[in-house]
């Protein structure tokens, strides 16, 4: 029964971070198109930032981030250099200035900058933007790569949260996907987290990566469980070799089958609750007590391309090569290649390679879309409160998945629809059919367990 099970849900669908997702995304939405779409920002609320560091001081083989491995540090300074310069053209762009309530570093590795382009970094925020008194600045650290100084100067920078990769202990599997890291190492870049007062610790864990298996993933997590963090990130390897070609470096024949896959899914979910964790959506997990658990307990968390989150923000202005952006008329990706991007930046012109004009029905079905990865169900009758007759579409699809629904997974009452507790595992798959451009192009998705 699981195995038929797995054949219909474990399929190749989106992890909708965003809706439409990013392969719908489209070159007709250029520079000029973001810099009306700014001028048009001059709503009250605080803007979240996100801003990317495509560079690592090694490449991990199962990444799947727009990163590159750098031995000189030339390269990152030069990156720098264009990052500050971007941040100000987006913020002459704003209508006025702007109050920040979340900033989030993404990479590659955010460690990798020097601690003086840091400081300049904080000096250029500062100058662009009102960063809040409680602003929430989180940073994602290799523990291979930081030290005490450099720790102490992310902290000075305003980091109150970070996230420490951790993926696998187990040194058959670090070998397998060239990320050689200690517990030791490990352990000691959260104490010194902890030493420096950053009051939430997120651990990043990825399973189904090759050489894995229960029992090395069991023994990782009590490893992890033991740092007792804020946080756990636990994502299923995505093997998209067809976009990463580092990833043809994983011998394919020593990653797990789907259902070793879902076994482990269900490994973490049982460990990991069972050590007092509130799961949150598909792969996050919190301390009750920490501000995500308490979003959760009284639905508000959300979900953008950084995960699960509490940020509210209702534009995220994405900075950097690749970054991508969410502002109230749609979303925007920034140009992936770094020279490109550098260059862009350097004649005066926003760096934008496409991005997608939301319309009435997508800001709909992305809403209930949402609603469903964060909490499993979405009210119609809510939905066509706040979007009109644009919502109707998913009146009809509500009706129709419960309809073909053969294996009791979900339910609709005429206004809330909700995945039920034996489904949740797959709600990705669930979710993709109310998604309207699912299967229009040839975008190709890891599989959703």
């Amino acid at each position: 029964m699981q195995s038929d099970l797995l054949r219909r849900y474990a399929v190749a669908v989106p992890r909708y971070t965003s809706y439409p997702t990013a392969p719908h995304f489209h070159a007709g939405i250029d520079h000029n198109a973001y810099a009306k779409w700014l001028a048009a920002e001059d709503g009250e609320d605080a803007l979240s930032l996100y801003l990317h560091i495509p560079f690592c001081d090694r490449l991990c083989w199962y990444c799947g981030c727009h990163t590159k491995q750098t031995k000189r540090y030339e390269p990152v300074a030069g990156y720098v250099e264009a990052l500050l310069a971007e941040m100000a053209l987006v913020a002459s762009r704003l209508p006025r200035r702007r109050r920040l309530g979340y900033i989030h570093m993404g990479g590659g590795s955010p460690t990798i900058l020097s601690i003086a382009d840091l400081a300049r970094l904080r000096t250029a925020l500062e100058t662009a933007f009102d960063i809040e008194a409680d602003c929430e600045i989180s940073v994602e650290i290799d523990p291979g790569f930081v030290d005490a100084e450099k720790l102490a100067a992310w902290r000075a920078f305003g980091v109150n949260r970070a996230s420490v990769g951790v993926q696998d202990f187990h040194a058959d599997v670090q070998a397998a996907i060239n990320r050689p890291q200690s517990f030791e190492q490990t352990a000691e870049v959260v104490s010194q987290l902890r030493d420096l007062q950053v009051g939430g610790i997120n651990l990043d864990v990825v399973y189904g990566l090759p050489h894995q298996t229960l029992e090395s993933l069991a023994q990782t997590l009590r490893l992890a469980l033991s740092m007792q963090p804020d946080r756990f990130a636990i994502f299923g390897y995505a093997h998209v070799p067809w976009m990463k070609k580092h990833q043809t470096l994983i011998d394919e024949a020593a990653l797990a089958g789907v259902e070793e896959r879902f076994a482990m899914q269900q490994l973490i979910a049982d460990m990991v609750t069972a050590e007092g964790y509130l799961a949150v959506g598909i792969d996050h997990f919190a301390r009750p007590g920490d501000s995500l658990a308490r979003a959760l307990q009284s639905g508000q968390v959300k979900r953008n391309f950084q995960g699960y989150t509490t940020d509210r923000a209702p534009s995220m202005i994405g900075l950097g090569a690749s970054a991508i952006g969410k502002v109230q008329a749609g979303y925007v990706q920034n140009i992936v290649a770094t020279g490109e991007y550098m260059r862009s930046v350097s004649e005066g012109r926003l760096p934008i390679a496409k991005g997608f004009a939301l319309s009435a029905t997508d800001r709909a079905v992305g809403s209930a879309i949402e609603q469903l990865m964060c909490s499993y169900s979405f009210s119609a009758r809510e939905l066509r409160q706040e979007f009109g007759s644009a919502a109707d579409v998913l009146m009809s699809d509500a009706a129709r998945i419960v309809q073909q629904d053969i294996d009791g997974f979900t339910a609709f009452d005429g206004d809330r629809f909700e995945v039920l507790e034996p489904g949740r595992p797959f709600v990705r798959t669930i979710a993709a059919s109310f998604d309207q451009y699912f299967g229009r192009n040839a975008a190709r998705h890891s599989v959703a367990v």
